[in-house]
C-alpha cells in the first residue's frame, strides 16, 4: 500500500492555513503540525498528526523544542533520486515530507511593541523554524516549501495537476533565504542596538522592506523599487499615508525627502514651508501663521517653485489651500489637511497630497545615511548637528546684530540640506536666493544673487564650506549682503576676514561644515 504524502504546518500568521489544510487532506496529504498551529487546525475540523507522533519524543521546554529532530528532518532532506538514502530512511522509518509550510515567531512584531523586554525580544527568535524551511529549500528538487500565505494557493493548483513545478519549487525556495536573512539580520541589528555596539560592523546587513514597486527609477528605462526600514514612525516619508493624487514616482520620493529632511530644521516652534526642485530647497519661509510662511517661500522664487514640492509643519487650512492651488505641484506633505482644504486642493486631479503626522520631528540619533556606489556602500551617520552655538564665532570687527544673527541661523539650516557647494541669501526670515550644486563657490553665490534679484540687498549669506578666496565676500559687499555665516578653516580665512572688516560686514565662523553630495 502507497504511504501517505506527508505535510507539515507550523505556522505564526495563522492566515489561509486552515484552506491550505483542508485542500491538502483532500489531495490525500497527511497533515502533521505543532502547538498553536494545531490546535487551529483541529479546531477548524482538519485531522492533525502532532509533532510527538513523529518524533516520539515530547514537545519541551516550553516548546522551544518540537521539530529538531532526526525523524522530522530526514524526512525533509532525503534526496528522492538517491538510492542510499531512500534506503536509510526505509531502515529508519522515516516517513518522507513533500510540503513544508512555515512562517516564523513574530520578532519584527515584537520589538515594535513599545514595551517590549530584552527577554521578550529573545524569546521571539525562531530557532526550529529557520531550521526546517533551509532545510527545505536545500532540499528543493523534492519539497515545496512556503513561508508566505500568498503562495498556498499557487502550491495547491499545481499540487492538483499532480506535482509542484520545479520552478515553483526554485522560486519558493529562494523566498525562503530571503525571508531568513532579513529575519536574521533584524534580530543582529536590534541586539546590536541593544548593547551600543558600533554601528559600522565588519558584516554590515540590514532589512528594508518593500512599500512598493516604481513605474520607473529615475529615468523611464531604469526599473526601481521604494523599501521602508522597519520600525521608524510617523516623521519619515515611508510612513506617510497619500490622501490623493497619482502614484509616486522614484523623483518624487526623492525630492519629497530633501523637503522632509529641510522641514525638520525648523522644528514645530512657527509655522513653516519650504519649498523643493530637485532634491534643493528653492523656497524656505517662516511666518505667523501657515499662510504668511508659503507665501514667503512662494515669492523666494515663484519660477522654481512650479512644479516642486511643498512641505508644510501646520495643517493645511482653507486660506493656504487656496494658495497651493494656484500653481502646478507635484506633491503637498503636511501633518494633516482640514476638510475645507481637502475639497479645495483634490480638485487637482495628479496632485499628490501626503500626510505624516509626525514630519517636524528630528531624524533619530542612530539613523545611519547610505550612499551606493558601483560595487560598494558608504555609510556614515545621519548630519543631525547645525552648529556648537557655544562655538559660534565672530572673526569680523563687526558683530552681527540680533536680527542678522536670527536671519544667519536661519540661512544656514537651509544652506545645510542644498547641494555642494551651496549658498543661500536670507531675509526676514525667508530665503531670498539660493545657489546649488555648484562646481566653484562664486558661482554658487552669483546664482543666489542672480535668483534674489533686488531683494538681495540687505540680506545674510551663509555657506555650507568655507570661502577659498575672498572673491565671494567683494560679490557679497557689491550685491549688499550685510552678514555672512560659514565654516571658516581655510588657509585664506584671513582674507576672507580683511574683506569683511573693509566692506563692514559682520562673519561669524561655525566651525562646522555641511556638504551635502
Amino acid at each position: 500500500m502507497e504511504k501517505k504524502r506527508r505535510a507539515i504546518l507550523s505556522v505564526s500568521d495563522k492566515t489561509g492555513i486552515v484552506e491550505f489544510a483542508k485542500a491538502l487532506e483532500e489531495l490525500g496529504y497527511e497533515v502533521v503540525s505543532t502547538g498553536g498551529t494545531a490546535r487551529t487546525l483541529q479546531e477548524n475540523g482538519v485531522a492533525v498528526t502532532g509533532i510527538s507522533e513523529i518524533t516520539g519524543f515530547p514537545e519541551c521546554l516550553d516548546g522551544r523544542v518540537k521539530t529538531l529532530h532526526p525523524m522530522v528532518h530526514a524526512g525533509i532532506l532525503a534526496m528522492r533520486g538517491n538510492p542510499d538514502h531512500m534506503r536509510q530512511v526505509e531502515e529508519l522509518g522515516v516517513t518522507l515530507i513533500d510540503v513544508v509550510a512555515i512562517n516564523l515567531y513574530p520578532f519584527k512584531q515584537t520589538i515594535l511593541k513599545p514595551d517590549v523586554t530584552l527577554e521578550d525580544a529573545i524569546e521571539n527568535i525562531d530557532i526550529g523554524g529557520p531550521t526546517m524551511i533551509r532545510a527545505a529549500a536545500k532540499n528543493w528538487q523534492d519539497v515545496a516549501v512556503i513561508v508566505d500565505p500568498a503562495d498556498y494557493g499557487a502550491v495547491i493548483e499545481e499540487l492538483k495537476t499532480g506535482a509542484v513545478s520545479r520552478e515553483t519549487k526554485f522560486r519558493l525556495a529562494a523566498k525562503v533565504f530571503e525571508t531568513t536573512a532579513a529575519y536574521d539580520a533584524l534580530i543582529s541589528g536590534y541586539l546590536r542596538k541593544q548593547m551600543g555596539a558600533d554601528p559600522f560592523p565588519e558584516k554590515f546587513t540590514v532589512t528594508y522592506e518593500k512599500v512598493q514597486d516604481m513605474r520607473y527609477g529615475e529615468n523611464p528605462h531604469q526599473a526601481a523599487a521604494f523599501y521602508k526600514e522597519i520600525g521608524r514612525g510617523d516623521n519619515v516619508l515611508a510612513n506617510a499615508r497619500q490622501l490623493h493624487g497619482k502614484e509616486l514616482s522614484y523623483n518624487n520620493i526623492n525630492d519629497a525627502n530633501g523637503a522632509l529632511d529641510t522641514l525638520k530644521e525648523f522644528g514645530y516652534e512657527l509655522p513653516c514651508a519650504v519649498a523643493v526642485k530637485h532634491a534643493n530647497p528653492c523656497g524656505v519661509g517662516v511666518g505667523a501663521t501657515l499662510h504668511e510662511a508659503y507665501l514667503k517661500a512662494y515669492e523666494a522664487d515663484p519660477v522654481s517653485i512650479f512644479g516642486g514640492i511643498v512641505a508644510l509643519n501646520r495643517e493645511v487650512d482653507k486660506e493656504t489651500a487656496e494658495e497651493l492651488s494656484k500653481i502646478f505641484l507635484e506633491i503637498i506633505l503636511a501633518p494633516s489637511f482640514s476638510a475645507e482644504a481637502l475639497a479645495i486642493l483634490e480638485k487637482k486631479k495628479n496632485i499628490r497630497l501626503l500626510e505624516l503626522p509626525g514630519l517636524y520631528k528630528a531624524n533619530g540619533g542612530d539613523m545611519l545615511d547610505m550612499k551606493k556606489v558601483a560595487g560598494g556602500l558608504l555609510v556614515q551617520e545621519l548630519d543631525t548637528q547645525l552648529f556648537d552655538a557655544d562655538n559660534l564665532k565672530v572673526v569680523t570687527k563687526r558683530a552681527p546684530t540680533e536680527e542678522e544673527m536670527r536671519q544667519l541661523k536661519f540661512a544656514m539650516r537651509v544652506v545645510k540640506h542644498t547641494k555642494s557647494n551651496a549658498i543661500v541669501l536670507a531675509k526676514d526670515n525667508a530665503t531670498v536666493g539660493v545657489g546649488p550644486g555648484q562646481t566653484n563657490r562664486i558661482t554658487a553665490l552669483e546664482l543666489a544673487i542672480k535668483y534674489g534679484g533686488e531683494k538681495v540687498k540687505g540680506s545674510v549669506m551663509a555657506s555650507d564650506a568655507f570661502f577659498p578666496f575672498d572673491d565671494c565676500v567683494k560679490a557679497a559687499q557689491a550685491a549688499g549682503i550685510t552678514a555672512i555665516i560659514q565654516p571658516g578653516g581655510s588657509v585664506r580665512d584671513e582674507d576672507s576676514i580683511k574683506a569683511c572688516d573693509e566692506a563692514g560686514i559682520a562673519m561669524v565662523f561655525t566651525g562646522m561644515r555641511h556638504f551635502k553630495h
